[in-house]
């Protein structure tokens, strides 16, 4: 999947996007989802372009990855989510990765189901 500089996360980063931010600093950014997936559905969006998600990156990414879901815990603390929660990176169309911008999925505020679904592996 090519980097797209037009997509809609690069497009809300520069601001010509409106968008609910829960969290940003000089790094991330994390907004609500418009279209959740359960009551708490919030996206941290790294601010850098060019990553299009968990295929691209490799060990010089691990500092900015790791500080990436650090943030993720803090804010889940700060919504409330102290039952539990999922963290997810999609990656590729085969994953349900729809944006080419690496970004991670927060869920919470409900009990979550299968992750996914069993396709006959035995």
């Amino acid at each position: 999947m090519a980097y797209d500089p037009d997509n809609v996360f690069a497009r809300i980063l520069r601001g010509e996007i409106p968008s609910t931010r829960v969290f940003e600093d000089d790094e991330f950014i994390a907004i609500r989802d418009v279209a959740p997936a359960a009551p708490t559905h919030i996206l941290l969006l790294p601010r850098h372009e060019g990553t299009t998600g968990p295929a691209d990156l490799d060990a010089a990414d691990a500092d900015w990855v790791g500080r990436m879901v650090i943030l993720a815990t803090r804010i889940a603390r700060e919504q409330g989510l102290d039952d539990g929660y999922r963290l997810v990176m999609n990656c590729g169309p085969h994953g349900g990765q729809s944006v080419p911008h690496l970004h991670l999925h927060l869920l919470g505020g409900r009990t979550l189901g299968a992750f996914a679904e069993p396709a006959g592996i035995p």
